[in-house]
């Protein structure tokens, strides 16, 4: 019996994309930081400093995930000749051709994603800042809708989300928020999700039904373990400590040690609320302000490099970059590549995962935002 159609096709799509990967990934090299990296772990004494051991075991597993990844997908991209041979002689094999060509499939993009993460910082946890902006309590509730969309989004992908403060909105929603997601490339995947979100709907706060439209912006930080890496003057902090309060509901927790900082020289202001302890609060706080630093010290690097290249690029907060409309249709579209989906509650559920592979895509080949309205 002949294979399905497509499957030579998609065969071929398969040893083409892996070829590729191969030149990208050097699996001899990948290997060979494996050996280094467990040799190191081998050594006596490793475990005496629990810092540096953890970041050497992190690198570790994350490098030889990839390895066993490729090395798997190349016995198994070895294995199908035979397999399309068997799937000729009894057709009762076919289901097990698809299953391994959809197998295949997905393991190479897992493998492809990695190229999109050359940053400093892209492997690392993420602390992301949601802001209503203009709009008044429809651009409160609007943030609250993308606080949930990107904290479903951030599960759906394996990471341990926790949202560590939240200013509850007077009418509705929410004014602001901060969650951390920790797990690999979780910095780089929600880079892509800095700056304006834009929704489109008939007001639920308007007596008359009218059409209005809110803005939210996404700020995105990495965490640092090294707290070398930004150096903080005590004398440039003012610390203020409160109860946490607002509206209540899912998102608070109250406490009696909630800490707020002001970074004067810069005026970036965190706060923390989820811990008891205000000695727990104000240390998570200063972590926070740790990223916010670095993540505006790479701002004004990227500006910089922009100008000098003779580049006219908004790499501040207001850039706006998707919009969400519900009324008098249904779509979301990426400004920045054209992205677009009809299904709009799919999204705002935290589907993803095509905007933001198209937006990293984008970025690693240079090519400029399309623009274009939605």
């Amino acid at each position: 019996m002949p294979v399905p159609f497509d499957t030579d096709q998609r065969i071929s799509a398969v040893r083409k994309q892996f070829d590729a990967l191969g030149a990208y990934l050097d699996p001899d090299a990948l290997a060979a930081e494996v050996a280094e990296l467990e040799g190191k772990m081998g050594e006596a004494g490793f475990w005496d400093d629990q810092e540096e051991a953890t970041k050497v075991s992190s690198r570790h597993s994350a490098a030889n995930k990839r390895l066993e990844t490729y090395r798997s997908v190349a016995g198994d991209i070895g294995d199908l000749d035979s397999l399309v041979e068997l799937v000729e002689e009894d057709d009762d094999l076919a289901d097990e051709l698809t299953d391994q060509l959809a197998s295949l499939e997905s393991r190479l993009g897992d493998l492809e994603e990695e190229r999109l993460f050359s940053g400093q910082y892209d492997a690392g946890d993420a602390l992301v800042t949601i802001n209503a902006g203009t709009g008044g309590t429809d651009a409160q509730d609007w943030a609250e809708m993308v606080l949930r969309m990107l904290m479903r989004w951030g599960e759906s992908r394996g990471f341990k989300v926790e949202l560590l403060e939240v200013s509850e909105g007077e009418e509705a929603g929410i004014r602001s928020a901060t969650f951390r997601a920790e797990g690999e490339n979780a910095y780089g995947l929600y880079s892509a999700e800095k700056g304006v979100h834009r929704l489109v709907r008939i007001s639920k706060y308007d007596s008359q039904g009218r059409r209005q439209t809110a803005f939210a912006g996404v700020e995105v930080a990495p965490i640092l373990d090294d707290i070398g890496d930004v150096e903080i003057d005590a004398d440039d902090l003012q610390v203020d400590t409160y109860r946490a309060s607002g509206a209540g509901g899912q998102h608070v927790n109250k406490t009696d040690s909630a800490v707020r900082i002001t970074h004067r020289p810069s005026g970036i202001v965190v706060q923390c609320q989820n811990e008891r302890s205000q000695t727990q609060n104000r240390l998570t706080a200063m972590g926070m302000l740790r990223a916010k630093l670095i993540e505006k010290e790479e701002r004004e690097r990227k500006a910089l490099l922009d100008k000098e290249k003779g580049g006219v690029q908004d790499v501040n907060f207001g850039s706006q970059i998707r919009s969400y409309v519900l009324h008098p249709y249904t779509m979301v579209k990426d400004h920045r590549t054209g992205q677009e989906a009809g299904d709009a509650q799919r999204i705002l559920d935290g589907d993803l995962d095509a905007f933001v592979r198209a937006e990293l895509e984008r970025q690693v080949t240079g090519a400029a935002p399309t623009g274009g309205d939605a």
